[in-house]
């Protein structure tokens, strides 16, 4: 049986308005892009990794690192709003263009430093031996149960309803303790794989058919907060997380003579 292809892709663009140029900030001598590089070339099942980005100085350390960045994404696909299906689109649409057409994808964000080629490897292992599913997407456990989360509505706020209208027994899940609710899961950065025929057939990332991929410890760490890379220096420092190995010296930007 043929093995699938897949193509890695890597969002990086640079107008990040919480954590400014966040995808490349720098984390242990490299920008934080290189890492997730490293892992999907040590990974193994890529038969290609392209960085999708709106910066050429973005392209030229994704180079740097050993990914592509043979095209730049249009401005009106990297702005705050633009959902992830217009520039997969756009990217998968591109590529087969140019006759490059692969069988599967990954979306592997620069803000998920501490996945590494074992995360990746255990996701693709669990997507092919399934057989019948869509897309697989990376989560873990809520720490906050939505079934304890209210909405609160009216110009004047002053009514709230759940947000999540269920019943456990004849008491709404707001009403009973959290250990009797039922264990509840968020998606988190660090990976998605899909098969491309779901989105250029039905325009969507997950398809209808999900596989949960738990992950484990800081695999699932996401850079989205100024407070977040600090607390990343500190698991570095402390030894909790640890980052792909890179093998490239660090990026040195490059001026105008």
């Amino acid at each position: 049986m043929r093995r699938p292809t897949c193509i890695a892709l890597i969002p990086a663009r640079a107008g990040s308005k919480r954590v400014p140029g966040k995808n490349v900030r720098p984390l242990a001598g490299h920008p934080l892009l290189a890492y997730t590089i490293a892992a999907a070339q040590q990974s193994g099942i890529f038969d290609a990794m392209m960085v999708s980005t709106d910066s050429p100085e973005i392209a030229a350390i994704a180079a740097h690192y050993g990914a592509e960045a043979p095209f730049l994404r249009p401005a009106a696909l990297a702005g705050d709003l633009s959902p992830d299906i217009e520039w997969l689109e756009y990217t998968l649409r591109r590529l087969g263009g140019d006759g490059r057409q692969y069988d599967a994808f990954a979306i592997l964000r620069p803000t998920s430093p501490f996945r590494s080629a074992e995360t990746i490897r255990r996701a693709w292992h669990r997507f092919v031996a399934d057989g019948a599913a869509d897309s697989l997407r990376a989560v873990e456990k809520c720490k906050q149960h939505p079934g304890k989360m209210w909405v609160i509505r009216g110009r004047d706020g002053r009514r709230m309803t759940p947000l999540l209208p269920f019943l456990l027994g004849d008491q709404p899940w707001h009403s009973n303790p959290t250990q009797a609710l039922p264990e509840v899961y968020v998606q988190n950065a660090s990976l998605e794989i899909a098969w491309t025929r779901v989105v250029l057939e039905g325009r969507t990332i997950a398809g209808e058919t999900v596989i949960p991929f738990p992950t484990q410890g800081h695999e699932g760490f996401d850079i989205n907060q100024p407070e977040d890379l600090r607390l990343a220096e500190e698991l570095l420092a402390t030894g909790r997380a640890c980052l792909p190995r890179i093998d490239a010296p660090p990026y040195q930007e490059r001026r105008a003579a």
